[in-house]
């Protein structure tokens, strides 16, 4: 523990970025009795609440809202006892425990942290786009696809996401007009895909060109396109622009030993685990195959299961293990190894017996992930035997039987 870290602010478990994935964390992780914060600058929803019309959430048909379904997830974790705390990030030190965030109000210390504060998509920065976001204009076809069925769109980009994208709006939409800055022909997307595209009537091509304004009152109702050969300007009727020139990952806060893609994304496992013991990523800011609010919504709830678990554990190894006034033999084994777990017999009688001179702690290998990482445990080695002695390691002992136990008995 940190010295000069006062218990009463240690929050169980930090969720940074209140998104439906940081929304999800928090209601998990506070219905599991876990002291829980969700630190955001803003109003809870991310990306999702910027977008009015919210139909593809399973179980919420049309009609559903950003806002309003974001909102209900705020008010669910919320109601199991989740913290809100309006602050914005400013460093995090990921190496210490508890671990530690700096905000620009104040700092804040976790046992664990989900990290979900997203990505956002990258902007054209025209005059127009801002204003109009969510009201025609989008940068996700499958949240808004049907919302153009027989009216037309345009796609801004030539990557594989802005072709594939723009394939998926054909299912709906009249006609795809797909805005590309290069010379005819060139795209950057991978050669099968464009030429797929290129026999899909619906799609028209716009060569050589940029979006110089979005325009529309209360909708769009076109953009202003410029010929960057011929410099001529002109206003082109669309419905909608859908812009997919790529999305930036919010990782800025974070130190250098944090594992990322080569695209700035982070790296998990299946249990949103990063790199770093104790510190989770959940939703659009982590390596992933779909960003869409269901997805964030699995990936904030398993990675709140998975830090209380972590949580969970860390404690008690602390308690029997780290901070014990005896030395303690831990036992590593594999429930259906049973010649094994007979060995383990053995070391259990010898404490019994031995009791005033040492503890025992049993570690199912297979299901205690943290002492496993954390002390390089793989199943081909059971079972196995550590010695503790103030927190440390002082002997390891691959053969268990009564000799050796005896030996360990006589060096203390």
């Amino acid at each position: 523990m940190k010295a000069g870290v006062n218990m009463e602010v240690i929050y169980d478990l930090l969720v940074l970025g209140g998104g439906p994935a940081g929304l999800a964390a928090g209601m998990y992780a506070a219905r599991a009795r876990m002291k829980t914060a969700i630190i955001e600058k803003g109003r809870p929803g991310g990306q999702a609440a910027t977008t009015e019309e919210l139909e593809n959430y399973p179980g919420f048909g049309r009609g559903t809202t950003g806002p309003g379904l974001t909102q209900a997830m705020a008010d669910h974790a919320q109601s199991f006892g989740a913290e809100f705390i309006k602050d914005s990030i400013v460093s995090l030190d990921l190496k210490s425990f508890p671990k530690k965030v700096i905000g620009k109000k104040d700092e804040y210390f976790g046992k664990a942290l989900v990290y979900a504060l997203g990505a956002e998509p990258r902007m054209l920065k025209v005059p127009g786009e801002g204003k109009l976001r969510g009201k025609g204009v989008s940068y996700c076809a499958t949240c808004d696809a049907d919302l153009f069925e027989e009216l037309e769109v345009a796609v801004v980009g030539s990557g594989d996401a802005a072709i594939e994208e723009a394939e998926y709006l054909s299912k709906f939409a009249d006609q795809v007009s797909i805005i590309v800055i290069h010379e005819e022909g060139k795209v950057d997307a991978n050669q099968v895909s464009f030429e797929r595209a290129q026999q899909n009537p619906k799609l028209k091509w716009i060569w050589n060109s940029i979006v110089k304004t979005v325009n529309g009152d209360e909708l769009v109702e076109s953009i202003t396109l410029k010929n960057i050969q011929t410099g001529e300007e002109s206003d082109y009727p669309v419905n909608g622009v859908f812009i997919f020139i790529g999305t930036v990952p919010l990782t800025e806060f974070l130190p250098a030993e944090v594992q990322l893609n080569p695209q700035g994304y982070i790296i998990t496992d299946e249990k949103m685990a990063s790199n770093l013991e104790g510190f989770f990523a959940a939703g659009d800011v982590r390596a992933k195959y779909l960003r869409q609010v269901v997805t964030a919504a699995s990936d904030g709830a398993i990675a709140a299961v998975a830090a209380e678990k972590y949580v969970h554990e860390t404690e008690l190894w602390e308690k029997e293990v780290i901070n014990s006034k005896k030395p303690v033999l831990v036992a590593y084994y594999n429930p259906t190894d049973m010649s094994g777990t007979e060995k383990v017999g053995i070391v259990d009688r010898f404490v019994r017996t031995n009791n005033e001179q040492f503890s025992l702690v049993k570690v199912d290998a297979t299901r205690n992930e943290l002492v496993g990482r954390r002390y390089h445990i793989t199943l081909d080695q059971l079972p196995k035997l550590h010695v503790f002695i103030n927190g440390e390691i002082k002997q390891e002992v691959a053969e268990i039987n009564e000799e050796n136990l005896n030996a360990i008995k006589k060096s203390l």
